[in-house]
């Protein structure tokens, strides 16, 4: 007899109420999950993922409504609970984790009283086995030193260790089912990996299932058994997930897949394939396919009636009438594309350079005798773990934050240290792009207003049409504001402002992270667009290493504080290069291969003589890396790594192809 699944949706209907109209947002879905397996749920954003989950969980708020179908967790009617019985069920059945975990603590408590005041109302423990069964909580989601964690505030954690803490919050009642809301969007992959780890363990260990929500495919493609696709609020595919990604049959998967930058794919030779088109607005269709208007597949019977979701080969169904029947889809890996056009051995016409310059907070230094330049046109990729220091590095170049010590300068000039003491021709010439628009953009100006003032501002000589037109805004969106544009649409406002006075560079921190792969595709070719139309130079923040190879032509990595390599975006992706590079490769997501990543331990920079690594580098030699700071040493011209190591001793141990053990 086979076990009722521990999640169970049958032709569930969701629909919202603004403005009084119903809205349909999900359409007879249903899907199961089964004790021991993890569902991933993918699709682009406005597709009803999210929704699916608010259903479950019964958070659609007042303007949400079950419309149809319903949903059952071990058998229980989820739809029938009333306000007590579902305060009850949610933590010891059932439990979510989102996407933004600062959101989800509560500033003004220790993180330990908030694990163990979980551990109180779901357990019925005492206050003081709820502190010690918080402190093991902590632990078991890899925290190192749980006491010290259980005594910090939110505030004073990485945003990694902040979603094991939700995590473990997530995890005190013990749920049966375990909702993962984009939780690991905007982590670096060694954190990711850790996190995703953690939730593996604890799945088999309380034989629970969960449901994964994200848009990164590969991630998906590592860590779920069976997966999902949704478009419109209906799903159009589900199967194994290594058939699913690997062979997708319908039309939209396999378009969704093709806006992935592999693994070695550039902006010279591996050109994105976005999905043209828009998803339909809630409550528009009438009939036939959802997809049919963005689809080249589609014939009559497409647009006048809509396909079924109908069982095909291999435990897979598909509501498509003309499905896709392809080769394999590679979704990770190199790219099969011409490596782009060989880089010079030195930066060309130097444009900004950072000299010595040293960041400190209090007693924490965020920033560390780096030396970095960026040439007139090129863009420069950095990387490393979350807290290494990119964000502080790139704000310090923009006078954000004001170095402890060390230059910037630009065109031969050295530039005031602080933002505020910059002329306004200078403030012209460096902008940036964060990775969050919803936080820069006014939500009470339109876009044409707010296009129009960096115009002012800056200095342009462009109208406001012609700079929407340089990033594809329409003329419609010129008069919406922003809460009445995708998150793709807002990206690209907020690209045309930094670029309203024609800068020399933009800084660009994480721009891409939060998006979808179809909207993160067209915003790659716009920024490599730009840069190519306008001799822009790029400082690329990201901790994504496929979208940084796309669009970098030089890659700086980062560790603790410290630029350990630069060099051409080609020769930092292949061997040999620095050991914590080579572990930042390895940690990237891919279908069949277990990743390969350090031990834990701390990102911060510490005060220890020697390299910064060596605690965590299984090629450090004792006696050596950890006393004495390694020298810069050239690889190839305009190729460097901070490393005791020569070329021939990494080479040895960072052979294509071959595994290497550099984690433990």
């Amino acid at each position: 007899m086979i076990d009722p699944p521990v999640l169970d949706v049958e032709r569930l209907s969701v629909a919202y109420r603004p403005g009084g109209r119903l809205r349909p947002v999900l359409r007879d879905v249903s899907l199961h999950i089964r004790a021991g397996e993890t569902y991933g749920l993918v699709g682009e954003s406005g597709c009803g993922k999210s929704t699916l989950a608010m259903a479950v969980m019964r958070y659609l708020g007042p303007t949400g409504a079950v419309t149809g179908g319903g949903i059952r967790v071990d058998g229980e009617d989820v739809l029938a609970l009333d306000r007590r019985a579902l305060r009850h069920w949610r933590g010891a059945r059932a439990a979510a984790v989102y996407q933004e975990p600062g959101r989800a603590l509560n500033p003004t408590m220790r993180v330990g009283e908030q694990v163990a005041e979980v551990l109180r109302y779901h357990a019925h423990a005492t206050r003081a086995e709820a502190e010690a069964r918080a402190r093991d909580l902590l632990g078991r989601v890899s925290l190192a030193d749980p006491a010290a964690i259980a005594r910090r505030w939110p505030h004073e954690l990485s945003g990694g260790q902040q979603q094991r803490i939700v995590l473990a919050m997530a995890l005190a009642g013990r749920p049966r089912l375990l909702i993962l809301d984009e939780p690991t969007t905007g982590l670096d992959v060694t954190v990711e990996a850790e996190v995703l780890d953690v939730v593996r363990d604890l799945r088999n260990e309380l034989a629970g299932a969960v449901l994964f929500i994200s848009h990164n495919l590969a991630l998906i493609g590592e860590s779920c058994d069976r997966v999902g696709v949704l478009y419109a609020g209906r799903l159009v595919e589900e199967g194994p997930v290594g058939d699913v990604l690997a062979r997708p049959r319908h039309p939209y998967t396999a378009a969704l897949l093709g806006c992935v930058p592999p693994l070695g794919a550039t902006k010279h030779g591996g050109q994105l394939r976005p999905i043209p088109g828009a998803l339909p607005a809630p409550g528009s269709l009438d009939g036939g396919c959802p997809f049919a208007p963005r689809c080249d597949r589609a014939g009559p019977e497409c647009v006048t009636e809509a396909p079924p979701l109908r069982p095909i080969d291999g435990g897979r169904r598909v509501a498509c009438w003309r499905p896709v029947d392809s080769a394999p889809v590679p979704i990770s890996g190199p790219a099969a594309v011409p490596p782009g056009p060989p880089a010079a051995k030195a930066v060309r016409d130097e444009l900004i350079s950072l000299r010595d310059v040293t960041v400190a907070y209090h007693r924490t230094v965020a920033a560390a005798d780096v030396d970095l330049a960026i040439g007139r046109g090129e863009a420069v990729g950095l990387v490393g773990e979350s807290g290494s220091g990119k964000t502080t590095l790139g704000r310090a170049l923009l006078g954000l934050v004001t170095p402890t010590s060390g230059e910037v300068w630009l065109d031969g000039r050295r530039l005031p240290a602080a933002l505020g003491s910059r002329d306004d021709a200078t403030i012209r010439r460096l902008q940036m792009v964060f990775q969050s628009p919803d936080s820069t953009l006014n939500p009470r100006l339109s876009v044409r207003t707010t296009l129009q003032r960096a115009i002012t501002r800056l200095g342009g000589q462009r109208t406001v049409e012609e700079l929407a037109d340089s990033v594809q805004l329409s003329a419609v969106q010129l008069d919406q504001h922003p809460d009445a544009l995708s998150g793709g649409l807002k990206q690209r406002v907020a690209i045309a402002r930094a670029f309203a006075g024609r800068p020399d560079l933009v800084v660009c921190d994480e721009p891409v992270s939060a998006l979808d792969v179809s909207v993160q595709a067209g915003i790659l070719q716009l920024l490599a667009r730009l840069q190519r139309e306008q001799d822009v130079a790029y400082l690329f923040i990201s901790h994504d290493l496929a979208v940084t190879r796309y669009l970098a032509d030089r890659i700086a990595v980062m560790y603790r504080g410290r630029l350990v390599e630069v060099g051409p975006a080609a020769a930092v992706f292949a061997p040999p290069h620095h050991p914590y590079t080579d572990v930042l490769l390895a940690a990237v997501p891919a279908i069949g291969r277990p990743r390969r990543r350090l031990p834990a331990g701390a990102t911060s920079l510490s005060a220890a003589m020697g390299c910064p690594l060596a605690d965590r580098c299984p090629l450090a030699v004792p006696g050596l890396c950890d006393r004495d700071a390694p020298p810069w040493r050239q690889l190839a011209p305009g190729h460097q790594v901070r490393c005791h190591l020569d070329a021939g001793g990494l080479a040895e141990r960072q052979v294509p192809g071959v595994t290497r053990q550099l984690a433990t």
